[in-house]
This record gives structure tokens, C-alpha cells and sequence, in this order.
């Protein structure tokens, strides 16, 4: 039986610092820029353990449970704190997809 090797073969110099990773604007917390409708939206990640209230997703109507990663967006341009809209991160790649969801009272006609 041969010892167990504790060094790496070859490969880089271990006593040498990595190089910096560039950080990805998918990672959670970072922010981007998409446009939809004309317009530019802030779009940020938020992770499952950031996510500590309950958010309703405008594109199903769905609640968000806390814990559950999602996407927060909001208006690049003149949105402020209370424009911010909590999506599941399904329904913001699908929101182009979407018709426009109208609201029905419970009595009203379906035609």
C-alpha cells in the first residue's frame, strides 16, 4: 500500500494568491439593469435567507413565502422605496410571455 499523498500534482504554485474572481450580476445582491416595456428596471436577487417577510408576486398573484428566493424590481428611473415589486424569479423571466392579468369582482361576467 502506497502513503496518501497531502500536496496537489502539479498545477499552480500553492504559496501564490489566486486571482480575484469577477463577480457575476446573477450572484444574490448584486444589482443589473433589464428594460421591459419601454423602460429600465433595477433588478437584484435576494436569497432564501434574506427573504424574511411574506412579498405577493405581481405576475401570478401568488404569495412568497419568507425564506423563498425571488427577484426584487423596480423602476431604474424615478422609483423609489415604494415602487419595488417582489417577483418569483420564474414569472420575471416569463413576464413578456403574460397576458394582462384583469381582476374580476366574484359576481362579474367571465366574457
Amino acid at each position: 500500500m502506497s502513503p496518501r499523498r497531502n500536496r496537489q500534482r502539479g498545477g499552480a504554485d500553492p504559496r501564490q494568491a489566486p486571482e480575484p474572481r469577477e463577480l457575476s450580476p446573477d450572484r444574490y445582491g448584486l444589482e443589473r439593469t433589464e428594460s421591459w416595456q419601454g423602460e429600465d428596471w433595477a433588478v437584484r436577487m435576494v436569497g432564501g435567507t434574506s427573504a424574511a417577510k411574506r412579498y405577493r408576486c405581481p405576475g401570478c398573484d401568488q404569495e412568497i413565502p419568507p425564506g423563498v428566493p425571488h427577484v426584487v424590481a423596480w423602476p431604474q428611473y424615478g422609483g423609489g422605496v415604494e415602487d419595488r415589486r417582489h417577483w418569483h424569479k420564474a414569472c420575471w423571466n416569463a413576464k413578456d410571455r403574460r397576458s394582462a392579468r384583469l381582476q374580476r369582482s366574484r359576481n362579474a361576467p367571465r366574457y
